[in-house]
């Protein structure tokens, strides 16, 4: 039996990043795996990029990252109306400011995917790591997308469990892909965010999958998936933001969980 730590979306939150390792070591997974977004939105990129590499975390970029690596002002983000594209801006611009050069090279350097594949049961099972999607770091893929849509964009990555961050609100679907009476399952399962929440709850969120000697395919329930939240001290990381040059609507966000 494999267990695996996900997390995604720290954004230079170390508050809650620290309080993730401590929540994180106390469950003894045999494998984390981080799914980018390190930085932007709050005071401590480069202690996060630090903490990450102290642990030798296989790290894949998020769209963040891309940006930030290459010192671009585009960090890939969709912001909605005027007043998120103008903060965004400034978050954009002073994370740039502060980033070390040796702490924005190794952002330049992360991977897009990791793929693991499995090979059980006389079978293979592959997981694959990616921020976004597998076909666009900063594509947005939210629960309610349409189910044949999910289908295609895993079935051309072959991915039968797809993990991924980059919208912050965390879910599982199980995809029936079965053809002519053959059962065929897929995975697709948001990890969540931990240092910046959107789905309402101010606690950070991680991920524990569980793959054992049975997992497959075949057996829809044969993957455990486990939704973990943790309290961190999102005050802390809400004054630092008030603190800075950030807009405080970012302070405002980590204390509502939005």
């Amino acid at each position: 039996m494999s267990k695996i730590a996900l997390f995604s979306d720290i954004h230079a939150n170390l508050p809650a990043l620290e309080a993730f390792f401590a929540d994180v070591d106390s469950r003894k997974p045999d494998f984390i795996y981080c799914l980018g977004d390190l930085v932007g939105y709050n005071i401590w990129p480069n202690e996060v990029v630090d903490e990450i590499r102290k642990r030798n975390i296989p790290t894949i970029a998020g769209n963040y990252d891309f940006g930030i690596g290459r010192m671009s002002n585009e960090c890939g983000c969709a912001y909605k109306t005027d007043q998120e594209k103008s903060n965004g801006s400034v978050s954009i611009s002073f994370t740039n400011q502060i980033m070390k050069p040796e702490q924005r090279q190794y952002l330049r350097t992360l991977p897009a995917h990791i793929r693991v594949e499995y090979q059980l049961n006389e079978d293979k099972l592959n997981l694959l790591l990616v921020h976004g999607s597998p076909r666009k770091i900063n594509e947005y893929l939210f629960e309610d997308r349409d189910e044949k849509s999910l289908l295609r964009i895993m079935k051309d990555a072959d991915a039968d469990i797809m993990c991924f961050g980059h919208t912050h609100r965390p879910y599982h679907r199980i995809l029936d892909a079965g053809e002519e009476g053959q059962p065929y399952f897929r995975h697709a399962i948001n990890i969540g965010s931990v240092g910046k929440p959107k789905d309402g709850d101010n606690r950070g969120g991680y991920v524990m999958l569980t793959i054992n000697d049975n997992s497959s395919v075949l057996d829809r329930d044969s993957v455990q998936v486990e939704f973990i939240r943790f309290k961190y001290d999102f005050e802390k990381a809400a004054r630092a933001v008030e603190e800075s040059i950030l807009p405080n609507d970012y302070a405002e966000n980590l204390r509502k969980g939005c």
